[in-house]
This record gives structure tokens, C-alpha cells and sequence, in this order.
């Protein structure tokens, strides 16, 4: 009867544990090591008393930490008759021994080298790994606003008031064009738009850090943005995903809000101005209207005042009728959780101190804690405000509304309105609906 035992090595700081019905046959045994070489080490006493026809590997390199160790391993092995098979290898120990001559050098040496070139790929990685599960800043040079220090970084003096006022003009205004502009010409400091955008996302400004597995640690180091107004930063930008291009950043409240119900068209702003030159007028026009004749122009004047008067009559029976969760129980909930979880990293440590777990075991738990917190905090920064009811109550002023600039005007626009529905009952009438994001 043919005996068939399979290997398997596993690295915890890199890989997920296998499937043990990857074979595709009926194996006897299987030696699984998670870390450690145990297993490998009770395989070679067992092929001392009773050895296997067969030996299945993913591959060569799960058989040591260097080439070294790998050929010894194998020819340990072979020299008892166990036949080495790797499943996602060329490699099978009888016929690599029967080619000969030119053909078995080259073909021994091609895989020599690939084994050692996986090997020094994968030091490279647990080097990695370690650094992620120690809390440490990824390779490369630090964000702009930062520097890099002895295990974290730290908040560079003459860098890091930049980027605050960036943040901060963006939610002044909710304009990334504009807050680029800005930087520009108070700082002389140039960055592009997809620059701005992927500051305003990146997780190193809110004092977390992100790696390349997907995975976020939270309060690795001091932010530059607090968790609320990170929280809003991430609302802004899901909302003006949904806007035309370059409408963000619209020197106008309206812009890439109002649509004609009638025939669809998203509307543009248009001006017109006077002979003299001194008055200038402005309309909202259809972009492209299929009608015969086409959708007027409505003066964009008569349109603002209609919106600011149904927005202060609608937008407080729009909340009152939501049936809204209750976010602080939500948030507590949730807050609950993360204590819970920063109990145990504390008892972690403790643990660790008194020799209880080893440094390796605690740093792992220990990522894999703060990863969990990551995420929970992360569901706290995506609920909705807690104090809507009492938002629409302070924004239903008209006054409100008329004190603000037209970029301010925008900015409070777009926090409550998906859209503007210009309604047409006729070609000389009509009035606005109004679609609120919630």
C-alpha cells in the first residue's frame, strides 16, 4: 500500500491558514507547522522508523529558511527513499535524478535559484510584517507635514501648520480646487488636485497608519485632524462624488444642484451682460434639452431666493418625518467595544512583562486589536450627526441663508440638498422641488 504524507508551512505574520484539502488526493498524514518547525522535525523521526512512498509541498522553500537548510532537508529525504513532490514546483525528486548531463544541471540550478530568490522575498516581507505589527511607519519617506522618527512619526513644525490650513479651507468651503489654490498662493506651496484628494483621505493625517495589506492602525501617532473634522471631510467628499466635474469648486451656490424635471437636462449658469457693461445678469439653462422649442432660462436670482424659501419651510418637516436611529446609543455601543478592546491590549502588555506570552504572540494579539479598533472608530466617524433635528431648526432662517456668502452659501447647500428639480407646468411657470441627501 502506497503511504502519502503532505507538509505544510505556514508564517503567521504572513499567511492565512491552508486549506487542508488543497491536494486533490487522499493524503495520510499531514504535518502542519505555524511558525515553528515542530511538525518538520516529527516528520524526519517518522521517516527514520516507518518513511512514505511520498512527500507532498506546495513548495521547496517551505522546507527551511535557506537554501541551505532546504537542501539538506531534502537530501535527508531522498537518501530514505521518500519521493519529493511540490505541487506549484517543476520539482520531483526521481526525475530531476534521472535527467542528465547538461539537462540536469540547468534545470538543478534554475531551481536553486528560484528557491533562494522566494527566500530573500519572503525575509523581506517578515521584515515588513514585523515593522506592521509593532505599530512602526511603512518604508519610504514620511507625508508632507511629518518626518520621520525613531518609531513613529512625528509632527514636522514648519510642514504640518500647511497642510492644517489646507484641511481647514477645504471645510470652510468644501472646494478641493480651491483649497489648492490657496495653498498656492499663501504658502507658494504646489500640489496637484489628486494630491489634495488623497491628503484628504490619507490615514497618516487622522494619526492612524495604513498598510499595503488593507489593514489600518489607529492613534499610531499625533494627527493633524481631529476625528470630527475627519468625519466631515469623508461626508464632503462622498457628496461631491455625485456632482458634475468642477462643480465642487463653482463660484456659485446652485451649481451641479439644479435640473429641469421637465426635460431632464442638468442645468449650466449662464450670464449675460448689459450694452453699458455695468449690469450683468445671470440664468440657469438647460445643458442639452431634446425639446422643440427648447427649456428657457430661468434668472438664477429668482431661483436662489425660491430655494432659500423652500429650504427653510421643507428641510424641518423633512427631518421631523425620518425615522432617524438613535446614533448616541450607536456611538455608545460602539465606544463600549473599543474600551473592551484597550482593556485587553493593556492586560497584553501586562502579560508580556511577566513573561506570560512571549513578544512574538503579544505583538500579533496586539495587531490585531488595533486593527479591530481601526475599524470600530471608523464606523463611529461614519454615523450621522447625533443633532440633525436641531441643524434644520437653526438652518430654516431665511436670515441664515442671507448672511452667507456665495461659497458658504454652497457649502450649506450641498450638507442638505441632493438636488433642485426646476418644475415646469407650463412654459412661463414654475417652481422648485427639492431632494434632500437623507
Amino acid at each position: 500500500m502506497t503511504v502519502i504524507v503532505a507538509y505544510l508551512y505556514c508564517d503567521p505574520l504572513l499567511d492565512a491558514p491552508p486549506d487542508p484539502e488543497i491536494w486533490g488526493r487522499e493524503v495520510d498524514r499531514i504535518y502542519l507547522d505555524w511558525g515553528e518547525r515542530q511538525q518538520l522535525k516529527q516528520l524526519l523521526q517518522d521517516c527514520e522508523a516507518d518513511p512514505p512512498e511520498y512527500l507532498l509541498i506546495r513548495r521547496l522553500e517551505e522546507l527551511g529558511d535557506s537554501l541551505e537548510a532546504v537542501r539538506a532537508i531534502a537530501s535527508e529525504l531522498e537518501v530514505r527513499g521518500v519521493e519529493i513532490v511540490a505541487s506549484e514546483q517543476d520539482y520531483q525528486s526521481s526525475q530531476l535524478r534521472s535527467a542528465e548531463g547538461a539537462d540536469f544541471r540547468d534545470r538543478f540550478v534554475a531551481l536553486l535559484q528560484e528557491v533562494q530568490e522566494r527566500q530573500n522575498r519572503r525575509r523581506l516581507r517578515q521584515g515588513h510584517a514585523r515593522n506592521r505589527i509593532k505599530a512602526l511607519p511603512p518604508p519610504g519617506k514620511a507625508c508632507y507635514g511629518y518626518r520621520r522618527g525613531k518609531d513613529r512619526y512625528i509632527l514636522d513644525r514648519s510642514t504640518a501648520p500647511v497642510v492644517k490650513d489646507f484641511f481647514d479651507r477645504y471645510l470652510l468651503y468644501g472646494s478641493l480646487r480651491g483649497a489648492v489654490r490657496y495653498l498656492e498662493k499663501k504658502y507658494g506651496k504646489k500640489i496637484s488636485v489628486t494630491t489634495g484628494r488623497r491628503w484628504l483621505s490619507n490615514p497618516v493625517y487622522r494619526g492612524d497608519l495604513a498598510y499595503g495589506t488593507g489593514k489600518t492602525i489607529a492613534n499610531t501617532h499625533a494627527p493633524i485632524l481631529s476625528r470630527e473634522e475627519a468625519a466631515q471631510i469623508d461626508r464632503l467628499l462622498r457628496r461631491n462624488r455625485s456632482l458634475p466635474p468642477r462643480t465642487a469648486s463653482a463660484p456659485r451656490s446652485l451649481a451641479g444642484l439644479a435640473i429641469c424635471q421637465h426635460c431632464q437636462s442638468p442645468m449650466t449658469i449662464t450670464r449675460a451682460i448689459a450694452r453699458n457693461k455695468k449690469q450683468e445678469y445671470l440664468y440657469l439653462r438647460p445643458v442639452r434639452c431634446p425639446q422643440q422649442p427648447k427649456c428657457k432660462g430661468i434668472p438664477y436670482q429668482q431661483v436662489l431666493e425660491q430655494t432659500i424659501e423652500r429650504i427653510c419651510e421643507d428641510l424641518p418637516r423633512a427631518v421631523a418625518g425620518m425615522n432617524l436611529p438613535n446614533v448616541d446609543s450607536i456611538k455608545g455601543q460602539l465606544v463600549a467595544e473599543i474600551a473592551k478592546r484597550e482593556e485587553i491590549l493593556a492586560q497584553i502588555s501586562d502579560l508580556a512583562m511577566q513573561d506570560i506570552l512571549d513578544e512574538e504572540t503579544a505583538d500579533l494579539r496586539s495587531y490585531k486589536l488595533r486593527g479591530e479598533i481601526a475599524q470600530l472608530q471608523g464606523k463611529i466617524d461614519g454615523l450621522p450627526p447625533g443633532n440633525l433635528p436641531a441643524i434644520a431648526q437653526a438652518v430654516s432662517l431665511r436670515q441664515f441663508w442671507l448672511d452667507l456668502s456665495e461659497a458658504e452659501r454652497r457649502f450649506y447647500f450641498r450638507e442638505f440638498i441632493r438636488r433642485i428639480e426646476i418644475v415646469r407646468p407650463s412654459r412661463q411657470d414654475w417652481f422648485l422641488n427639492l431632494i434632500f441627501i437623507f
